[in-house]
């Protein structure tokens, strides 16, 4: 049994269920769990969960997220990509030339294959600023968005379709990679709920010529990067090559604890572990500065309170709602607990520890050494 997270680099023809399924064979193991569905034909970074490292999917999938996409202008599809069937097609020729005007006329001088291509990138570039920030879409029929009970794209295998409300996602940033021809590279960065798909078209239409999606790379999910993951095939080869490759993919696996790194370490006193174990409230002079040299950073400025809630000597004063690693003194992690200047001691936010998970953080240790 695994506990923590791996980033999967989903390759084309495999949905994010499929990806689960494979894992269960590969890993020996039940308990795992996708963090977000990523279109079938999408490429890239899925983050999955391993034991109970499952009870950071809702959080894994709430960050922000990455993508490289190709809008093909011109082209309209009945999925908002290029799996569907076409609804128009426009020759690319006649896509340029409408660009061109909407760009305004050229100087006859200036009537060149690199001015022609600048004026259209720049024309391109003006019209995706409009989608910055908070903006509407309306999720797409093939999509797993449930309508009364039942998932749109199943409607649509019917030959139905219905009514969509409008949802707000976020837009941090996008911008034009390259221009070739009808084909629009871009970058991506967007919050939780967006439609790359759905964003690509309604950038088409912005333009007058029509666009849907040729192809969708996601290239982070929070803190996960795509050069941190391993193809299904390279996890298999490692995980039946032997002692050695076994170890390697375990070094894949990232601990649970590494999902809040920004969150303070504190230890608790071992004769106050029980109540961690319980998972009840704990009282700040029932805790000690992380001491390991390499948590140095993250703890500076963390030392044990007493228990009136003042700070030892040079440690500043919790602040409401503080967010911190409890752990106990061999270096186990346990779960994510937040300061309450309420309650004037740590309350319990998310348990994470299993007898398994320690016997993982020894085996890691040993590996280290």
């Amino acid at each position: 049994m695994y506990h923590g997270m791996i980033v999967i680099n989903k390759e084309a023809g495999y949905t994010s269920s499929d990806v689960v399924a494979k894992l269960r064979g590969i890993l020996h193991m039940r308990r795992i769990g996708h963090t977000g569905t990523l279109d079938p034909e999408a490429v890239g970074v899925l983050p999955v969960c391993l034991g109970n490292g499952t009870k950071l999917v809702e959080l894994i999938a709430d960050r922000d997220k990455e993508y490289e996409a190709v809008l093909r202008l011109g082209v309209t599809t009945d999925t908002q990509d290029m799996t569907g069937t076409v609804l128009t097609q426009t020759p690319e020729d006649e896509v340029l030339e409408k660009l061109q005007q909407s760009a305004g006329e050229l100087r006859r001088d200036d009537q060149n294959n690199n001015s022609v291509n600048c004026q259209v990138r720049r024309l391109i570039e003006e019209t995706i600023k409009s989608f910055l920030g908070e903006i509407e879409q309306i999720p797409p029929m093939y999509s797993a968005v449930q309508v009364n009970g039942k998932r749109l794209y199943e409607l649509a295998r019917e030959g139905k379709t219905v009514e969509r409300k409008p949802r707000k996602v976020m837009i941090h940033e996008i911008e034009v990679l390259d221009v070739a021809g009808t084909r629009v590279r871009l970058r991506v960065r967007c919050g939780k709920g967006t439609y790359i798909r759905t964003l690509c078209e309604d950038i088409g239409n912005a333009l007058g010529v029509g666009g849907a999606m040729e192809h969708l790379t996601r290239t982070r999910v929070g803190q996960f990067r795509l050069e941190q993951a391993l193809t299904l095939e390279e996890l298999d080869v490692l995980m039946h090559g032997g002692p050695e490759k076994v170890a390697e993919a375990e070094r894949h696996i990232i601990p649970i604890d590494a999902f809040f790194d920004e969150a303070p370490k504190l230890i608790v006193k071992s004769e106050f572990l029980r109540y961690l174990q319980n998972g009840n409230p704990i009282e700040a002079g029932d805790v000690l500065p992380f001491s390991d040299e390499e948590d140095k950073a993250s703890s500076d400025g963390i030392c044990a309170i007493g228990r009136d809630g003042a700070a030892g000597s040079g440690a500043p004063m919790r602040s409401d709602g503080l967010q911190v690693r409890m752990y106990d003194e061999q270096g186990n992690f346990y779960a994510l607990y937040q300061w309450s200047a309420g309650r004037r001691r740590y309350v319990p936010l998310k348990m994470f520890y299993s007898p398994e998970l320690a016997g993982q953080e020894k085996k890691r240790e040993s590996a280290k050494a």
